[in-house]
């Protein structure tokens, strides 16, 4: 392994991020001038942008045949999202947790995990079910349109000012390309990089995939949700994690097995480890987002704790079981939960 392994992994990492953020500044303005409604921007364009680093690894990890990596930066990416990030942010501050949230998206979460788990029992994702994921996402997002059909529209989608319309329209075009060049490269160099390291070290695609490349990967899911713990805005740190989950399952891993020549392979170890894990943290997150619409600072370290130990559990290869983690982390999920729920509705009838 050289150094430029390194630098290939870092840059590829860099041009990521910023190219997200060119994506998502570009995406956004353009739904602004084009009368889309806050909500639909944020939970679609935001969502998007913030997940488009993982798209853009994991079909560049298909399209070279590394399924592990693939598989493994979806995964990964939705067990950083809950544990670390928003144990992170609840560190901070206590997260609010928006009601729809709790009637919709985290139990769609919790099913499309599932769902996902049980697609891949054959040790595979086929084309046809990669473009039944796809199809979701269309629906979603269809969905989400149609609901908010009646959300107030921002002001610069109502301005007046038509002759300085186009141009912004033009510099958010120009943003938006910007950013997808950046995404394809920085995928191809960061996938090329971390495939280098993880052979240098002896360590297989898929932990790297699972923790390098999803923590790589989910930079700017972390940078959204923490800056809006800390300007106070913590529903959209809540928001912007689940949104980003359930497009990383149906939109990513879809296109990933879609646009495979022969779907995406699974591994035996992914099977057995890693999504049943993911469908835990999902379940996890139900009873503690329903417990007062509130992650608190107890419950963000609740799972912090668990993404360290998950972690440690992966780097060390003796455990062929997510359970000796999953189980206490369900156990202590509903504990906490019923304890704050009782605790919430004392002091509610006091």
């Amino acid at each position: 392994m050289s150094s430029l392994d390194w630098i290939r992994f870092m840059g590829g990492l860099a041009a990521l991020i910023f190219g997200a953020e060119l994506l998502v500044r570009g995406a956004s303005r353009l739904a602004a001038a084009f009368r889309i409604s806050p909500l639909v921007i944020g939970l679609t364009v935001v969502a998007f942008g913030t997940s488009a680093p993982e798209l853009a690894v994991s079909l560049r990890s298909a399209a070279v045949g590394q399924a592990d990596l693939a598989v493994g930066n979806v995964v990964g990416s939705n067990i950083f999202n809950v544990l670390f990030i928003l144990g992170l942010a609840a560190l901070i501050a206590p997260l609010r947790v928006d009601r729809k949230l709790v009637r919709l998206d985290v139990p769609l979460m919790v099913v499309l995990s599932g769902g996902v788990w049980i697609l891949a029992l054959d040790q595979q994702l086929s084309r046809l079910e990669g473009c039944f994921l796809v199809v979701g996402i269309l629906l979603y997002t269809a969905f989400q349109l149609w609901h908010g059909r009646w959300e107030e529209q921002p002001p610069e989608a109502v301005s007046s000012n038509g002759p300085t319309r186009a141009p912004s329209r033009w510099i958010a075009g120009l943003l938006a390309i910007g950013g997808l060049v950046l995404l394809v490269l920085g995928s191809r160099w960061l996938v090329d990089g971390a495939v280098l390291i993880a052979r240098a070290f002896g360590i297989g695609e898929r932990v790297i995939g699972l923790t390098l490349v999803a923590a790589g990967t989910s930079l700017p899911e972390v940078a959204t949700s923490l800056i809006a713990a800390f300007r106070g805005e913590r529903d959209i740190a809540v928001g912007n994690v689940i949104g980003s989950n359930l497009f990383n399952l149906l939109a990513v891993l879809g296109s990933a097995a879609a646009f495979s020549a022969n779907g995406l392979q699974v591994s035996p170890e992914a099977l057995a480890f890693d999504l049943p894990f993911m469908v835990v943290v999902a379940i996890v997150s139900l009873p503690i987002f329903f417990s007062g619409l509130e992650i608190d600072r107890l419950e963000g370290a609740l799972f912090l704790a668990a993404w360290v130990a998950y972690t440690v559990m992966l780097y060390r290869g003796t455990v062929a079981s997510p359970w000796p983690v999953a189980g206490p982390l369900l156990a202590a999920a509903f504990l906490l939960a019923g304890f704050q729920w009782q605790r919430r509705s004392s002091l509610q009838r006091s």
